[in-house]
């Protein structure tokens, strides 16, 4: 190997294109129906196998000449080999429009791609049957709502899958009902331009925010502005996520630039007060999510570095620099909180496992506890033999 050669390691691939947004397929909620359409069984894995997770990826060059592809694809993770698959699963081509944003409906329904004059719909389909031959097509359901819109710059489905927000370069922000895309909320002006946005657990409340003024909360069965959350002197804010505590109770963490430093801001959700803020990097924050359990936070940065924090003592658990070449632009935890995928300009995707570390962690306190016990074990026999020889004296 060359001196100052990059190795790439097998959980990384180039995939040819610039990614601009990833998620995992639902597969829990993902089925052929292979017996009922089939009249026979589905091909189980070989023993001790275990059929890896599939990440969706979106990108492209644009509208240009360049030949850079527009499309997107699956790419199935082999947790094994700890690998992404060398070929995609499917790749779906999206002509000259280019994928900038999706959603994943968290109950299988499809995804929702955010291109630059409208949004469309993706559904899931099963070639030959079987779930793992997992693909997408082009759905016939048209979100006309949206049609002509502009470029929606953030997506999400709330948990049971039932609400959709959109937030548009133009500051317009939209919440329907889904399917029937009936509308919610519709607010031309929420902000100059959205950036994004979450629903809480109870899909009663939206947080919101942009590249300019206060970060905002909307309630939902008013559809008015529950909360503004202001910024600090030279603060500006970057993401925003809700999540629950060990305890259960919600909390709402924000990404901001402060000076030269990037930080995360957590808000108390009934009083809307900052009641934390920790400065972890000196480079801006590009990418930012929290794991569907709640206790781990995942940050991608514009120099392609890669951490992971656990959300109770915002510590460090696992840090790349250099993850990717150029600017992370997503990551991503999956549904079992197991893996996280990570996508960048540089036309790369990775996986980092997270698993583990927890099972790691584990054995050591096990092993400690034994130590302990054993030195606890060695003084109580200690003790023992000492009482028995002033006994022994004694009685001489």
């Amino acid at each position: 190997m060359g001196k100052g050669r990059r190795e790439i390691p097998p959980s990384c691939r180039t995939y040819g294109f610039p990614i601009y947004c990833a998620a995992w397929a639902p597969l829990a909620h993902l089925s052929p129906n292979p017996l009922e359409e089939q009249g026979g069984e589905e091909e189980a894995p070989e023993q001790g196998e275990e059929p890896g997770p599939i990440a969706v990826l979106g990108g492209g060059g644009g509208e240009g000449h360049s030949g850079i592809p527009n499309a997107l694809l699956l790419s199935r993770f082999e947790v094994q080999a700890l690998a992404l698959s060398d070929q995609p699963v499917f790749r779906l081509g999206t002509d000259g429009a280019v994928p900038y944003r999706m959603a994943v409906h968290p109950r299988g329904d499809g995804i929702i791609c955010a291109f630059p004059e409208d949004c469309r719909w993706f559904e899931w389909n099963f070639p030959g049957k079987k779930v793992h031959n997992l693909a997408l097509k082009s759905s016939e359901k048209k979100l006309t709502t949206l049609e002509g819109a502009g470029l929606q710059l953030a997506l999400a489905f709330n948990a049971e899958g039932s609400t959709l927000a959109t937030g548009g370069e133009d500051g317009h922000l939209r919440v329907f009902k889904w399917p029937s895309m009936e509308i919610i909320l519709d607010q031309t002006d929420a902000h100059t331009t959205v950036k994004d946005l979450d629903f809480s657990s109870d899909a009663k409340s939206l947080v919101s925010l942009g590249n300019s003024g206060p970060c905002r909360v909307w309630d939902l069965t008013s559809s008015k502005v529950e909360a503004n959350l202001p910024r600090e002197d030279g603060e500006i804010f970057g993401f925003c996520k809700f999540s629950q505590n060990a305890d259960c109770t919600q909390v709402l963490y924000i990404t901001a630039m402060h000076g030269d430093h990037g930080k995360i801001i957590t808000w108390n959700t009934e009083s809307w007060k900052r009641i934390g803020s920790k400065r972890i990097i000196r480079d801006p924050i590009s990418a930012f999510n929290v794991s569907t359990d709640g206790k781990l936070l995942a940050i991608g940065t514009v120099e392609g570095d890669i951490l992971v924090l656990s959300s109770s003592d915002m510590r460090v658990q696992k840090m790349i620099k250099k993850a990717h070449l150029g600017i992370v632009t997503a990551v991503v935890f999956s549904q079992d909180s197991r893996f996280l995928i990570s996508a960048s300009f540089d036309s790369t995707a990775r996986v980092t496992t997270l698993e583990g570390k927890k099972k790691n962690g584990l054995s050591v306190w096990l092993i400690i506890f034994v130590i302990l016990l054993a030195i606890m074990a060695y003084y109580i026999n200690i003790n023992e033999v000492m009482k028995g020889w002033g006994f022994y004296h004694a009685k001489k």
